[in-house]
Parts: structure tokens; C-alpha cells; sequence
């Protein structure tokens, strides 16, 4: 037994030793872990202060601190930019950190570029003059402009980052730029599309395949946001056309390195094209019945399904239960598709929605259009009710606007569940053009003019434009602006200023100076109708050359009648060959001299077109009244009115339709009209005459009288060239036109002695061909007619040209 507990004192005794060793241990770990300095010493530093690098320290003087506090201090301070080397060593009491500053930048320059210039790049990288230098944020910065070559299409541009020592720490940064060549689309192909050819899905989307034009535009590259937008079209295109089940399966574009050029593949799943069925609406709300909301639906059966027909009835019923009190009202269409007979049968369901209110709205994104400029545009505002088809149409109101290249709106929750923040994000794009033109007219001979435009002038919304032209018998100057909220209210208002100089021509026997301005008002009643209130006021200044009003005619004294003295000077019975023998009509001679005029009018607008430049779909109707005598000269009323339609004939092969007509009236209010104020028939409205070749004529001196009433029209329809190549933009057009003029005021005496031909009101007939330019710097068109039904007194004219260039 004495040995037993002998040994388990040993043992007893052992396992104390050794439980204190493992104590003495950690404890001695622990405190050369857990250090304390007296104070941090910095060196190193020259721009930056002692305090500035212990502030960004997680180590404290007379504070325990461990490994891991050197280690967060370190990464601190490496995080901070200032350093490109930092060292923390312990020498006693003292923590000493020895850092190497970063150089200060003194000047960021480029080199190789010229598709950007310096100042435009120097906004897009973070590094600038009097910054310090990182390396990580000139590697961003040579991401951030590889990525803006990119956008541009040049996929082979290098950027390489060169650093310039200089004295006192002091660095110049060099970004040396290789723009490569232009990276082109090759080709754009689309998989599984049968209602619409290739060529007219092109014509659809913006992106277009590199060719003749490539040197004078952008969008023969290949930008991934473009192709997004290009998804977006289509879609919009097959759902406006009937395919309600279409569907895009994926959009590749390949980049074929070696021939630096991209292939574009959209594959698209088209579905069936529908038309409406049956269409019906059901209300929940207790005071507004299905039957009060009838008018406002859009849909008609029978038509094509149009996604365009259904969003804008959306708009019109959620405004009409608005206005009745539902200020939360939602409209939900619901489609029963009936699968063998290709049709959709629509309900517009409205429901109370959800009490949701707006309490923000934040606009981002616009660094020069203002604020208020984006907020009038929408329908809403803090505190009003939230409704997803006001958003929907404020987004379509902003990209109209021709401001922003891409706009966005989003929710984000407010500050309790009935609240909602809208989020609108905007990306600008430039709204100012200065433009040069060029062109030729079949008239005025060549003509040019040169003009700066401001869409969103200080980025107030406002337009400016400033223009001059002229041609080989023309002299004009122009000034317009346009406010388009004037005093805060959706009420356009502008002015116009002009001067017009025309000078005497084979087809004008007159000289004309007009001198005046308008002033508008647009006041639009919905989203397709406008009313315009104007008031113009001009000075017009109407001579005839001398040589046209001397009375020496040779074609009245060919008759017999004795040349008189003024004509023949030494009396041999001829007239002097100094002389011009035309003359002027005595109704052209009876307009010369200064007339003021002052007009008040206004005019209705109705429009649906789809495209203001190329439409290929809608309708377009004007009315318009004036009234002269508000002070001034003279007094009359003119009324014109004008109507056009267009309609794709042949989707697939582009073929578009268009019908014209268009008529005017002009009646005298006091003694008789004169003659520039007549109506003028000719080449510019029916082809293959000439101009003011229509109508009451002088029959002794050929001079066009002009008329009171005219009544005119054109059958049209336009298509692609054959075995052109889409991308040069050429278009062929076949016409007819028809119309005529009639009814010149002969009230003067004057007339007695004018031997007025052409007034029968016969009708006038033309057709033809034409080849039409859609050039990148603007619309040529040429047209050959020929008159198929004309008045032998009628000038006619075979080929016309006109149009201009913008570059």
C-alpha cells in the first residue's frame, strides 16, 4: 500500500509540473503576441502627415496589440492609394512604419488617339492631374478606355500606361493608344423567320452590316447595348404585326479575330400572326360599368392583333376611371388565344389595385438635362397614386423626346409597404447638330445651306435654330426657337424670324424680298391630336426687272400693232436689239411694291405615323385656317386641308403604300386677292409638270395667274432596289398624281386686257418612276413623270431632282 501511494504522489506531483509548464507556456505565447509600444514613429513620408498614416492604424500606442493588428494596419494603409510600400517593424517601445509614397500625378496626356479627343478621354479616367498614382487605378482606367474603342467598334485598339518620372516624386501619365481599324459587322443572319425576310428584319433593327457607307457611319459595329435595343425592336415589330407568341431564342454575335469583323445571329421563334377576336371589358368598380368604358378600347375584331392598339388602351381606360375617382384603378388585358383559328380573344379586366403611393421619384443619369425637364414628362408625382400604365407611357414620352439614347424606370420600396420610390435612370446623347447641305432642284438650280440646331438647348428642352441658305436665284436666313412647356404647361410656344430673297427666273418673271416671323402656340388634346394657334406678320417687297415692264413685247406688235417710240429709237420699224422683247403679265406688273401682311390662324394636327422620316404605317391629317386683315394690307381667308396614309402593302419585301390628297380655298375679304397671294400648282405637288406650271395662265406672256382653289392627289408606293445592296439605301417608287387649279381673281379692270387660259378646272394627270436616296446625310430623290391628261397651255417638265445633305 506504501508503494501504491508513493506512486500516485509522483503521479499527483508530475501532473502539476506539467500543467504549470503549459500555463508558463501559453502565457509566454501570449505576450509575445500581445504586445504594447509607447508611441508609432512614421518615415518616409513627405506629402503625407505623421497623424494622416497612425489614423488609418489599427495599432494604438500603450495598447495591447497582436500579429493580426499589424497585419490589418498594413492593408489599411496599402487600401488608402497614397502607398506603393509599407513595412511595420518594432524597435523597443517604438513601432516604426516606413512607407514609399505613390507620385503625384502632375499631367495625364494621350497619344495615338483620334476618334476621341483629349478632353473627352480625360473625363473617362479616374486618374488626374494633382492625384496620386495607383497602379490599380491605371489599370482600371486602361479597362475603362479599351471598353470605350470598344463601344466604338474598334475590338483591335491596344491602350498601354507609360509613367514619366519627374523631380519631387512628381509623375506624368501616358496612356500611348493604338485605335486599330474600325471592327465591322460582316453580316447580319437571321434563324427562323418566315413572315419577313432578311432584308426586312434589317431594316427593322439599328445595327447594320459594314459596306459602302462604313466611313461615314456608326452603327456597322458591333455594340452590345445596340443589340439589346436591336431585341427590343423586333420584338415590338412581330407584336405589332400580329405575332403575339413571338419570342427571341438567343442573339450571338461571333468576332472573327483574323478578319476583325463581327457575325450577327438573331434566332427568333415567330409563332402564328393572330387577329382580335372577341373583346370585352369587366369591371369591378362599383360605379364605372363595362359599358362606360367601351369608347376607350382600341381593339377593334377583326383587325390584326397590334401591341401598340392594346398599350394604348391600357393608358385611355386607366385615365377615364381617374377621372372618375379610381385613382388606383388597374387594367390587366388577358388573351384566350383560339389556336385554330388564329385569334385572341381580349378582356380588359379593372380592378381597384393596392393602395400604393409614390413618395420619391429620383431622376439619374442626366448630367445636362435638368431635372424638371425629365418630371414634366410624367403624369405623376410625390404623393400621387402608383399605377404601372403611367409609368409605361412616361418612359415612352422620354425616349421620344430625342434626348436620351436609353431610359430606364424602376421601384425600389419606399419607407413602409404602400410607399414606392420610382427610379428614373436616363443616358444622354447629344441633341446639337451643325449641319451643312448641298443639293440640287430642277428650280432654283443648286442650292446649299448651312444651319446649327439645338434640340435641348442649356438642357432646358427648348429647340434652337439658326440657318442659312441660297441658291443660284435664292436667298434665305432663318431663325426659330420653341419652348415646349411655356409658363410650365404642356403649351408649346415659339417664334420664327425670316428673310427670303427671290430673284428673277425662267420660270419666275419677278424679283420677291419677303421679311417677317411668326409666333406659335401648340396645345396638344391627346397623344395623336394638336391644336396650333399662329400669328405671322411679314413685309413683302415684289418688283418686276425693267426690261420685263417697258412695254416693248414683240409677240403683241408681231400682231401688227405699231412698236412704239420707247421700243424703237432710230425709227426703222424694228425693235432695238438692246432690248429685251418679253414682258411681264400686266397681273404680275399690277403686284409690284411693298405690301404688309398680317395673318392670325390655326390649324388642327392629327398623327400616327410610326416614323416621321420613313413612315411605313399610319395616318397623318392637317387643317388649317388663316385669316388676313388683322391690320396690314390685305384680307383674305385661305383654308387648306391635307390628309396622308400609309400602310405596308408587302412587309416581307418592303413595300409601302401611300395615298395623298390635299385641296386649298383662298377667298379675297376686301376688294380682290393679289397675285402672290393666289394659289400655285406645279412639279413639287403633280410630277411631270413644271414648276407653277398648273392652272390660270397669261395666254400673251405666259405668266402663271395662280388660283383660288386646287385640289390634289398621289398613289405612291415605294420599295428596295433589287439587287442593291440594303445598305447603300436605295429605293424605287412608282406614282401617280392628279389634281388641278382653278379660278383666278380677274375682278380688276386690269384683266379686261389679260387673256386669261387654263381656268376650266380641268383636271391634270400624271405618272412615273422615281429613285429615292436615303444617304446618311439626308433624303435625294429624283423622279422621272410624264403627263398622261394636260392642257396645252401647261409647262411640263420630265425629270425633277431635289433633296439635300447634312454632314
Amino acid at each position: 500500500m506504501r508503494v501504491i501511494g508513493t506512486a500516485l504522489r509522483a503521479t499527483t506531483i508530475a501532473a502539476l509540473l506539467l500543467a504549470v509548464a503549459c500555463v508558463a507556456q501559453t502565457f509566454s505565447v501570449t505576450s509575445a503576441v500581445a504586445a504594447v509600444v509607447n508611441r508609432i514613429d512614421v518615415t518616409g513620408n513627405e506629402r503625407v502627415e505623421d497623424e494622416t498614416v497612425r489614423a488609418y492604424m489599427t495599432v494604438q500606442p500603450r495598447r495591447a496589440y497582436s500579429d493580426q493588428d499589424v497585419d490589418d494596419s498594413l492593408r489599411a494603409l496599402y487600401a488608402t492609394g497614397l502607398f506603393s510600400d509599407v513595412a511595420i517593424n518594432k524597435r523597443g517601445a517604438v513601432l516604426v512604419v516606413s512607407v514609399t509614397e505613390n507620385a503625384l500625378i502632375y499631367k495625364v496626356s494621350f497619344e495615338g488617339n483620334d476618334k476621341y479627343d483629349d478632353k473627352m478621354l480625360l473625363t473617362q479616367v479616374k486618374s488626374k492631374p494633382r492625384s496620386v498614382l495607383s497602379r490599380a487605378k491605371v489599370e482600371a482606367d486602361t479597362q475603362l478606355l479599351l471598353e470605350l474603342y470598344r463601344r466604338k467598334g474598334r475590338y483591335r485598339a491596344t491602350v498601354e500606361p507609360k509613367i514619366i518620372k519627374l523631380a519631387q516624386n512628381r509623375v506624368n501619365l501616358v496612356f500611348e493608344i493604338n485605335e486599330g481599324d474600325k471592327t465591322g459587322v460582316a453580316r447580319i443572319n437571321f434563324i427562323g423567320n418566315h413572315a419577313f425576310s432578311d432584308s426586312r428584319l434589317r431594316d427593322v433593327i439599328k445595327t447594320r452590316e459594314s459596306g459602302l457607307l462604313s466611313f461615314i457611319r456608326s452603327t456597322d459595329s458591333y455594340d452590345p447595348s445596340r443589340l439589346e435595343s436591336d431585341q427590343e425592336a423586333l420584338r415590338e415589330y412581330y407584336l405589332r404585326h400580329g405575332y403575339a407568341d413571338f419570342r427571341i431564342i438567343s442573339a450571338v454575335a461571333d468576332l472573327d479575330r483574323e478578319r476583325n469583323t463581327f457575325f450577327v445571329t438573331f434566332t427568333v421563334e415567330e409563332g402564328e400572326q393572330y387577329t382580335i377576336g372577341e373583346v370585352n371589358v369587366q369591371s369591378s368598380l362599383a360605379s364605372v360599368g363595362p359599358e362606360e368604358l367601351a369608347s376607350a378600347v382600341r381593339t377593334d375584331p377583326g383587325d390584326t392583333y397590334d401591341s401598340r392598339e392594346v398599350d394604348k388602351t391600357l393608358e385611355d381606360i386607366v385615365l377615364e376611371v381617374s377621372e372618375r375617382g379610381y385613382a388606383f384603378a388597374e387594367v390587366n388585358p388577358r388573351g384566350e388565344r383560339d389556336y385554330e383559328n388564329h385569334t385572341i380573344n381580349i378582356t380588359y379586366h379593372v380592378d381597384e389595385g393596392p393602395r400604393v403611393y409614390i413618395e420619391r421619384i429620383d431622376i439619374r443619369g442626366n448630367t445636362r438635362t435638368r431635372d424638371y425637364v425629365i418630371r414634366r414628362e410624367l403624369d405623376f408625382a410625390e404623393g400621387d397614386a402608383f399605377n404601372r400604365v403611367l409609368i409605361n407611357k412616361a418612359k415612352r414620352r422620354l425616349k421620344n423626346l430625342g434626348f436620351f439614347k436609353d431610359v430606364a424606370i424602376t421601384t425600389q420600396r419606399g419607407s413602409s409597404a404602400d410607399r414606392v420610390v420610382i427610379v428614373v435612370n436616363v443616358e444622354e446623347q447629344a441633341t446639337g447638330e451643325l449641319s451643312f447641305g448641298a443639293g440640287y432642284s430642277s428650280a432654283e438650280g443648286v442650292i446649299g445651306d448651312v444651319s446649327i440646331t439645338e434640340r435641348n438647348f442649356l438642357g432646358r428642352g427648348q429647340f434652337v435654330r439658326a440657318a442659312v441658305g441660297g441658291g443660284e436665284s435664292t436667298r434665305t436666313y432663318e431663325f426659330s426657337f420653341r419652348e415646349p412647356y411655356f409658363m410650365g404647361r404642356r403649351l408649346s410656344a415659339g417664334f420664327d424670324l425670316y428673310r427670303r430673297q427671290y430673284e428673277e427666273t425662267d420660270y419666275r418673271s419677278y424679283e420677291e424680298t419677303t421679311t417677317g416671323g411668326n409666333l406659335t402656340f401648340g396645345l396638344p388634346l391627346n397623344e395623336e391630336v394638336q391644336l396650333n394657334l399662329t400669328y405671322s406678320a411679314y413685309q413683302r417687297d415684289f418688283d418686276v426687272a425693267d426690261e420685263l415692264k417697258d412695254g416693248c413685247y414683240m409677240r403683241k406688235y408681231n400682231r401688227g400693232d405699231p412698236i412704239p417710240r420707247s421700243c424703237d429709237r432710230n425709227g426703222d420699224g424694228k425693235f432695238d436689239r438692246n432690248l429685251d422683247t418679253d414682258e411681264a403679265s400686266l397681273a404680275v406688273k399690277d403686284a409690284i411694291g411693298e405690301t404688309f401682311t398680317s395673318i392670325i390662324g390655326y390649324s388642327l394636327i392629327y398623327d400616327t405615323r410610326d416614323d416621321i422620316k420613313r413612315p411605313r404605317d399610319g395616318y397623318y391629317g392637317k387643317f388649317q385656317q388663316e385669316f388676313a386683315g388683322v391690320g396690314g394690307d390685305v384680307a383674305f381667308i385661305r383654308t387648306t386641308v391635307e390628309g396622308r396614309a400609309y400602310r405596308e402593302i408587302w412587309a416581307d419585301r418592303g413595300i409601302v403604300g401611300m395615298l395623298k390628297v390635299k385641296a386649298g380655298h383662298i377667298e379675297s375679304l376686301d376688294d380682290r386677292l393679289k397675285l402672290p397671294d393666289h394659289f400655285f400648282l406645279g412639279g413639287e405637288t403633280i410630277r411631270g409638270f413644271g414648276t407653277k406650271g398648273i392652272g390660270p395662265r397669261d395666254g400673251m406672256t405666259r405668266d402663271a395667274l395662280g388660283g383660288r382653289y386646287y385640289i390634289a392627289g398621289t398613289a405612291e408606293a415605294t420599295f428596295p432596289l433589287p439587287a442593291v445592296p440594303s445598305e447603300i439605301g436605295l429605293e424605287g417608287a412608282l406614282f401617280t398624281d392628279a389634281g388641278t387649279l382653278v379660278d383666278v381673281d380677274d375682278s380688276a379692270n386690269f384683266f379686261r386686257r389679260v387673256n386669261v387660259v387654263g381656268d376650266n378646272g380641268d383636271l391634270r394627270w400624271a405618272a412615273g418612276f422615281g429613285v429615292i436616296w436615303h444617304s446618311p446625310f439626308g433624303p435625294i430623290r429624283a423622279d422621272f413623270a410624264w403627263p398622261i391628261v394636260k392642257s396645252k397651255w401647261d409647262e411640263t417638265q420630265v425629270f425633277r431632282i431635289g433633296g439635300g445633305t447634312q454632314f
